[in-house]
């Protein structure tokens, strides 16, 4: 990767995590995305513990993964899990860290996942 291209991504990430904070109550979900996978994790910075996480290598979702015909649907199946997970440990809110990703394809479809599990971002 070109190393202008690299602190071009790297000041992204920057602008918009300084906008983005994570807590206890209202963790920060980040996510990242390689070419076969996506990984998502809720986060507090307070305290810089990892409460929930989940991917496309996660176990407990490997059969719905298998059906899935594309990776967008695989992130949507991602964030159903991830939202049920936080629910589970009473998190109903969080804030959206989408790194330097542009809020589209497979990261508005891990939201929308995330979203429709009930979380509220």
């Amino acid at each position: 990767m070109d190393k202008l291209v690299a602190r071009r991504r790297a000041k992204k990430a920057l602008r918009v995590r300084s906008k983005v904070r994570g807590t206890a109550q209202r963790p920060r979900l980040t996510v990242f995305r390689s070419l076969k996978h996506i990984y998502a994790q809720l986060i507090d910075d307070a305290s810089g513990k990892t409460l929930a996480a989940a991917s496309t290598k996660t176990k407990d979702i490997q059969e719905q993964l298998a059906n899935a015909k594309s990776k967008v649907e695989k992130s949507a199946i991602v964030g159903e899990y991830l939202g049920k997970k936080a629910l589970e440990q009473g998190i109903e809110t969080v804030v959206f860290d989408k790194g330097w990703y542009k809020y589209h394809g497979r990261i508005k479809a891990l939201a929308d996942g995330a979203r429709k599990a009930g979380l509220k971002f």
